[in-house]
């Protein structure tokens, strides 16, 4: 059974303080596993990261993603392009987002005690029909990513463009699932190695900034 979730908040709605949202957020994780919240970065910022994103693709720096450790092309599996970011080399729209996240980080070991260490980060782009089979992002011989991050960046977005994020909840990841709209500011927080999930074909490039909170080695 799948969900479609839009508009819709999957979890308390934050409009507290910074610390304060930061805090029910964390709650909110910690106690389901997953978070969605719509328009999480105002449209601004969310175009700035945009446009960083746009220029780093006409600069030619995507690549093909690879899967697995070993790096390997599978476009039957997986078909985005993706470029790995820098902090000290990332726009000012990036590094902003990447302070953010750092409060994010602090906030969620507080109260959560994940034992969150450092992030990794990139930029991805779908072509029109780019999919990604379902999967966890958590690597079998490597424990170190528990928190996924996927923050949007798509200008208007419709049900009808495609491209959702499939969540699934039932730890098999074969039965309950929802569907995500990766509508431009929509953040999407889940832990790592529990949650199956899937990218489904878009009809129109789809953008986003992808994060895994790291572990300890």
């Amino acid at each position: 059974m799948t969900r479609n979730i839009g508009n819709e908040i999957t979890g308390t709605k934050i409009a507290e303080s910074q610390e304060c949202a930061d805090e029910t957020l964390a709650i909110r994780l910690a106690e389901r596993g997953f978070i969605v919240l719509p328009e999480f970065l105002p449209a601004a910022e969310v175009a700035a990261l945009r446009r960083e994103l746009l220029a780093l693709r006409a600069a030619g720096a995507f690549r093909p993603a690879t899967v697995s450790r070993q790096h390997r092309l599978a476009p039957t599996i997986r078909s985005d392009l993706i470029h790995w970011i820098e902090e000290d080399e990332a726009g000012e729209a990036t590094r902003a987002w990447f302070l953010r996240l750092e409060r994010l980080r602090r906030t969620l070991n507080r109260v959560a005690f994940l034992g969150l260490m450092e992030l990794e980060a990139h930029f991805a782009i779908y072509e029109p029909g780019a999919r990604y089979a379902r999967h966890l992002d958590r690597f079998r011989d490597n424990a170190r990513r528990v928190v996924t991050a996927i923050l949007y960046l798509n200008e208007d977005w419709r049900p009808e463009d495609g491209g959702a994020l499939r969540l699934w909840l039932d730890e098999a990841g074969r039965e309950e699932s929802i569907d995500v709209l990766p509508a431009g500011g929509t953040l999407v927080l889940f832990l790592s190695g529990r949650f199956w999930h899937e990218v489904l074909p878009a009809r129109r490039a789809r953008l986003s900034l992808t994060g895994w909170f790291l572990a300890r080695p």
